[in-house]
């Protein structure tokens, strides 16, 4: 008997293994009933006996080997993607999810093979079979990590902003501590608490942006009418005051007018430059030049020291990634590897773009922002 016409004879023996199999996977399936362990298993095992039987050319047969099978546009979820979906909310791991078209595949073959004796099983079979089951693999375990990352983000992005209240409080305490007076010893530990929440607070809202992109929000901006001389020359002042011992220098040229959030376009700059102070050469000052022509307003942050190898370059505005520091040992600073991502994430949400290139002498972050409506 041809394997596609066994699996509709025989469908309730082969999901009575996938049930008692599934039944196994704890914590998860401790209390579940025989419809849920079952789920979706009867419609994965007939698009398999359908994809049997289904004329195919070579090369779609090997794309499928791969799970790559192409999936028409607007098409509804396949069996096994709803089948990932629910084993994900139901607290299922990605490795028993796996676990379980390994089973499947185990024991329809096995069945099958004692079925066909004392007949040898089709060859082609055991092939497309294979293949059939590879392709729902990969559509299960391609849901099933979208359905956590977004399970993940969303949980984040709520601790994120329950977390904000009681830090607030924390400042504001220490903030009126530090007014009192009442000794060095009172100020010194509350002006500790001012740096260390301002840094928390920092991470935090770092945290909360980066939720917001992979969500697929974007950056949050409310643009204004300003002007982005003034801005930046705002940011550089606070950053020179936090770093005394480097040089940072502003040269302006032409109209820098326009509609932006000021706000964010400080945090894209203030990144750029704690960046270059970070891994520039400590003995060189740290340059912005910003230019404003017709349309757009051009800023560049530039600073000297070793060039940044190709492969790094390529991947640096990429999110959670780190550099090494003049001394060639990745800094301690407490942050998330997140300044280059958001930089970017602020410059999309404006309407422009960020590039970084870098040769033997000088590494250079150039912003364009159109001036906006």
């Amino acid at each position: 008997m041809r394997l596609a016409d066994f699996i509709l004879r025989d469908m309730e023996t082969i999901l009575a293994q996938w049930e008692a199999f599934a039944a196994t996977l704890f914590p998860a399936a401790a209390n579940m009933q025989s419809l849920a362990l079952r789920d979706h298993a009867q419609q994965i095992l007939q698009a398999v006996a359908k994809d049997l039987t289904t004329v195919q050319t070579r090369d779609a047969q090997t794309e499928k080997s791969l799970g790559r099978a192409p999936v028409r546009a607007g098409a509804p979820a396949t069996a096994a993607q709803t089948h990932a979906l629910l084993r994900a909310r139901g607290g299922f791991d990605i490795n028993q999810l796996a676990a379980e078209y390994r089973a499947l595949r185990a024991s329809v073959l096995r069945l099958w093979m004692d079925d066909c004796q004392p007949e040898s099983p089709h060859p082609d079979d055991v092939i497309r079979f294979n293949e059939a089951i590879d392709q729902a693999l990969a559509e299960s375990v391609g849901h099933f990590s979208a359905q956590v990352d977004q399970a993940r983000n969303l949980f984040l992005g709520m601790l994120g902003h329950d977390m904000r209240s009681p830090l607030q409080t924390i400042l504001m305490t220490a903030q009126y501590l530090a007014a009192l007076n009442a000794g060095e010893q009172i100020s010194g530990a509350a002006s500790r608490l001012i740096r260390s929440g301002g840094r928390m607070q920092a991470l935090l809202s770092d945290m909360l942006d980066f939720n917001r992109t992979r969500l697929g929000l974007g950056i949050n901006i409310a643009p204004t009418d300003g002007d982005l001389q003034k801005l930046l020359a705002d940011e550089l002042d606070q950053l020179r005051a936090a770093h005394p011992d480097r040089r940072v220098d502003l040269d302006v040229v032409g109209d820098c007018r326009g509609v932006w959030d000021g706000r964010r376009l400080q945090q894209l700059l203030g990144n750029l430059v704690l960046n270059a102070i970070k891994y520039g050469a400590p003995d060189a000052p740290v340059r912005v030049v910003v230019t404003g022509d017709a349309r757009d307003v051009r800023f560049e942050v530039r600073n000297y020291g070793p060039a940044i190898e190709r492969i790094t370059l390529d991947r640096i505005f990429d999110p959670l990634q780190r550099g090494l520091n003049q001394e060639g040992s990745y800094n301690p600073d407490g942050s998330l590897g997140l300044g280059l991502y958001i930089a970017r994430e602020i410059a999309k949400a404006h309407g422009g773009e960020i590039e970084a290139r870098s040769d033997g002498t000088e590494t250079i972050f150039a912003v364009r922002l159109p001036r906006g409506q």
